[in-house]
């Protein structure tokens, strides 16, 4: 048997969409055929949990955002050669894909890199761009989430790596995510059982728009005057929100959860009636959507999406038939697609049904899963 050293900095318990997609696919590799060399995160009490709850060993490095220092290569060339591991998947191949030539030569057959929309940003400056070649060079594969992200990574590794490029976006849990996920038990709970929800969940900062939507509102309500927005996640940009729904007089329209366990995020989908995150471009291009899993999260639990058009969303949206994608800054158009899929409950079933069967066909996690063995085992 084939067997992969995972050398990551972005793994569970550390919460984040990198992570969840790391171990979504390390959990469904063939038994016996992983081990990981992880960044710690928090006390270190809650990794041991964590750790020893997984089907496969998990190695903890001292520090908490591991870099490619001869210290931590030689840590990993060690775990290499003692777990017998012929291959290495980079869970984020900026910076940690730097390590291949010495992982190559301790004995790795096969190296592979995940790439995110991080990477995309180092392939716009000029010094990151050159590490990025280095390692689109050493690897045996790139991963990309979509052709954004493709385009300009590809652009930056060269003809020949862009050539080894392979797509493995993350994927979605269509067992848990679904149209009876208990949504109208969050309602019930949030007091919303009767009202018209257009629900977002993500992390609070300004890339993923929140603030559009609450300066959408207005329109919305004019238009649905019952409509509440329901902003879940936890972030930095919280207590801005708050001030801008208390300066919009929004307070009865807008409702904030905080961070939900993730046992409850299905729920908290169904909960809507859109879901809605008209994410958008920042800092010139190094601040930028990869893919966003939320919205094919949400067409699995059977809503219709809004999207912005930052980086690789629109990616995660077939236009018209799933949802529709809107520039990430327009309140105007934003508000014209939600109040549309609002007012028009059909409209709505369609592009949900859509949707369900769009993620059943390409974006469950065994099918995608299945591909990253075989890129491991090539």
């Amino acid at each position: 048997m084939h067997k992969t050293l995972i050398v990551t900095n972005d793994f569970p318990p550390r919460p984040g969409g990198i992570q969840a997609f790391v171990h979504n696919m390390a959990v469904r590799q063939p038994a016996g055929s992983v081990v990981v060399y992880a960044s710690s995160w928090g006390d270190g009490e809650e990794c041991a949990r964590f750790d020893a709850e997984q089907p496969f060993p998990v190695i903890r490095d001292r520090t908490k955002v591991m870099v490619p220092t001869p210290r931590v290569t030689r840590r990993a060339a060690e775990i290499l050669r003692a777990e017998s591991c012929d291959s290495v998947w980079f869970g984020a191949a900026a910076p940690l894909g730097l390590m291949a030539p010495t992982l190559r030569r301790a004995g790795a057959g096969r190296l592979l890199g995940m790439t995110h929309g991080h990477e995309a940003a180092w392939a716009q400056l000029p010094g990151s761009r050159q590490l990025l070649r280095r390692i689109g060079a050493t690897t045996d594969t790139l991963t990309f989430l979509g052709e954004y992200t493709r385009s300009r990574i590809a652009a930056a590794v060269g003809p020949e790596a862009a050539a080894r490029m392979v797509q493995l976006p993350p994927g979605v849990d269509e067992r848990s995510f679904n149209p009876d996920s208990g949504g109208a038990e969050v309602r019930r709970e949030l007091g919303l059982a009767d009202r018209p929800v257009v629900v977002c969940v993500s992390r609070l900062v300004p890339r993923k728009g929140q603030d559009t939507l609450i300066e959408a509102m207005p329109q919305i309500l004019a238009a649905v005057p019952d409509a509440v927005l329901l902003i879940v996640g936890g972030g930095p940009y919280r207590a801005d929100l708050e001030k801008l729904v208390d300066a919009r007089g929004l307070r009865a329209s807008v409702r904030f959860t905080g961070a939900v366990p993730w046992a409850r995020l299905p729920a908290h989908y169904g909960a809507g009636d859109v879901f809605a995150m008209p994410c958008r471009t920042r800092r010139g291009g190094l601040d930028v959507e990869g893919l966003g899993i939320v919205y094919l999260e949400a067409s699995a639990t059977g809503l219709p999406v809004v999207a912005g058009d930052s980086g690789g969303a629109p990616d995660a949206v077939l236009e018209g038939e799933t949802g529709y994608v809107v520039p990430g800054r327009s309140v105007p158009e934003t508000a014209e697609r939600i109040v549309r899929l609002l007012n028009d409950e059909a409209l709505r079933r369609r592009m949900g049904e859509a949707g369900r069967r769009w993620v059943d066909r390409s974006w469950r996690w065994d099918l995608l899963a299945g591909r990253l063995t075989s890129l491991l085992s090539a």
